[in-house]
C-alpha cells in the first residue's frame, strides 16, 4: 500500500525540483531587470518591495503551476516556464507606463505602486495560467 502511494515520488521530485529552479531563475532575472534592489528593501524592512516582488512571484508560480499540471514533460513544463518569466517581464515593463518612476516609488516604500505592479504581474500571471491549454 505505501509503496503504491510512493510510486509517483520520482516524478514529484523532478517535477518539484524543475519548479523550484524555475523559481530561482525567475527571482535571478526578474530582479536584474528592475532598477531597484528588491531584496535590500525587503532586508531593509520595505514593505512595497515585498509587496511588489511577492505578488510577481505569484504572477509567476501560477503559469507555473499549469505547465506543471498540462505538460507532456519537464522539458514542456521549463519550456512555458520561461514563456512566464517573458510574460512577467513585459508586464514589468507596461505598468511603467502609467506610473513614472515606478521603480523609485517602490523604492521609496510606496504602497499604491508596488500594489500597482504586484497585482497587474498577478492578473497577467492567472491569465498566463489561464491560456496554457495545451
Amino acid at each position: 500500500m505505501i509503496l503504491q502511494s510512493l510510486a509517483g515520488l520520482p516524478a514529484f521530485l523532478v517535477y518539484f525540483c524543475t519548479a523550484l529552479i524555475a523559481v530561482v531563475a525567475y527571482l535571478f532575472v526578474y530582479t536584474r531587470v528592475t532598477p531597484h534592489d528588491e531584496f535590500q528593501l525587503i532586508r531593509d524592512n520595505d514593505p512595497a518591495a515585498a509587496i511588489a516582488l511577492g505578488l510577481s512571484l505569484l504572477g509567476f508560480v501560477l503559469p507555473v503551476v499549469s505547465a506543471i499540471a498540462h505538460s507532456a514533460n519537464v522539458i514542456d513544463c521549463l519550456i512555458w516556464s520561461i514563456i512566464a518569466l517573458i510574460v512577467q517581464i513585459i508586464v514589468y515593463y507596461i505598468v511603467k507606463i502609467p506610473v513614472p518612476n515606478l521603480s523609485v516609488r517602490i523604492a521609496s516604500g510606496e504602497m499604491a505602486a508596488a500594489i500597482w505592479l504586484g497585482l497587474s504581474s498577478l492578473a497577467a500571471g492567472a491569465l498566463n495560467a489561464a491560456c496554457m491549454i495545451y
